[in-house]
């Protein structure tokens, strides 16, 4: 592409963002994708258009029009074609992995019969075609073996180790099953937040759990000084089985949450809150020992089954105060989680069910895998201090 291109481009740019304002954003993202693409290509066949070129590659093979959907609606973009050298533009395979993952989820449900037509037309609006097995297998081997890469990369030392577990429904065996999908993000010596891994599985609680953190530890996670989660069934065990001796620090957010469960009257939900909130804000463990302390008096008689469940459980949400003070405001909840859960939320809402478990670990793969590396490559999550 000439620099005469170039000044075009930029020209219609300029023009329809000044005729239209924001009406004309799409458009305007529209010329600026299609010239983009137009220079990937010179770059890849080694010669802009009509150029003579040693360096030369391949051949310019026109336009195909391709739609995608985006934040400002759908986008048809002219995708540059070539002749003699493979060539797929990086800026249309940014943030694909996840909807193609949605795609095949939905499609999977179509093929094997577990449909609606609801199903049928999201399939439709989706893949924009007739699915059939055969394309949905070829689509799912090529995806499936770039997260499975992604799944399987190598860890190093992680200080901080934060875990959730959330639930989808799948169809096992002809019957809908809650599928268990398990979250392990880490913190590494850099300050720098990933997710290191995801899982699927119908399996009992513990051994599941157990399962993850082996598979982290396989893949070289060392030095966990640690642990960040909710209290998930099964989870405990499993981390005194494979990081015997990592402290484990309980969310306090899902404590305070948890205790609202034994008030014995609405009317004391405000005061209540109040108290474990004392706990977990006071300057030093110390404090936040006294603290405890008087909210379990204060509760022993009008609550009886709170002071029981404040005295047993709050102290597991007192381990971060050995942290850093910086550390310990970031890391005394699992709320980090939360634009993870979110996007996991919208995305599997369209799936709906899935028809078995390794569709549903493609999709969450996916997601996760482009959340982490924006993560990986935005700036430290925390300011890591020397030893």
């Amino acid at each position: 592409m000439t620099h005469q291109d170039q000044a075009t481009a930029l020209d219609m740019i300029t023009e329809l963002l000044a005729e239209h304002g924001f009406d004309g954003l799409a458009q305007a993202v529209t010329v600026l994708l299609n010239e983009v693409m137009k220079l990937e290509r010179s770059h890849a066949l080694g010669a802009a258009p009509y150029q003579r070129s040693e360096g030369r590659v391949g051949y310019a093979n026109g336009y195909k029009p391709r739609t995608i959907h985006t934040r400002l609606g759908p986008l048809t973009v002219e995708v540059p074609q070539t002749r003699g050298v493979e060539f797929y533009p990086s800026a249309l395979e940014k943030g694909i992995r996840s909807e193609r993952a949605l795609k095949l989820a939905v499609a999977e449900m179509y093929v094997q019969g577990v449909s609606t037509r609801k199903v049928a037309a999201i399939t439709e609006q989706l893949c924009g075609l007739e699915v059939t097995s055969s394309q949905v297998s070829r689509a799912a081997a090529v995806l499936d073996d770039e997260l499975e890469k992604w799944r399987g990369r190598p860890i190093g030392e992680t200080p901080y180790l934060i875990l959730d577990a959330r639930y989808e429904n799948v169809r096992h065996r002809g019957q809908v099953r809650s599928c268990a999908v398990l979250v392990a993000i880490g913190i590494d010596t850099k300050g720098k937040r990933s997710i290191l891994g995801v899982s699927v599985s119908l399996s009992e609680a513990e051994a599941h759990w157990r399962d993850l953190l082996a598979g982290l530890q396989s893949r070289g996670l060392h030095g966990v000084k640690l642990v960040v989660s909710d209290a998930h069934a099964g989870l405990k065990p499993a981390l005194d089985a494979r990081l015997t001796g990592v402290p484990w620090q309980r969310c306090q957010f899902h404590l305070i949450e948890n205790a609202m469960a034994f008030v014995p009257k609405p009317g004391m939900r405000k005061a209540v809150v109040a108290s474990p909130r004392a706990v977990f804000d006071a300057p030093d463990r110390t404090e936040a020992e006294r603290q405890l302390g008087v909210a379990v008096r204060k509760y022993r008689s009008t609550a009886p089954k709170l002071a029981e469940w404040l005295e047993a459980n709050a102290p597991q949400g007192l381990a971060v105060f050995a942290l850093p003070a910086a550390h310990r405001r970031r890391l005394r909840t699992i709320n980090m989680l939360e634009r993870l859960n979110k996007e996991l939320k919208r995305r599997t809402r369209v799936a709906g069910l899935f028809p078995n478990e390794a569709s549903a670990l493609r999709l969450v793969s996916a997601v996760a895998m482009e959340i982490s590396d924006e993560w990986e490559t935005n700036r430290k999550y925390l300011t890591m201090e020397p030893e």
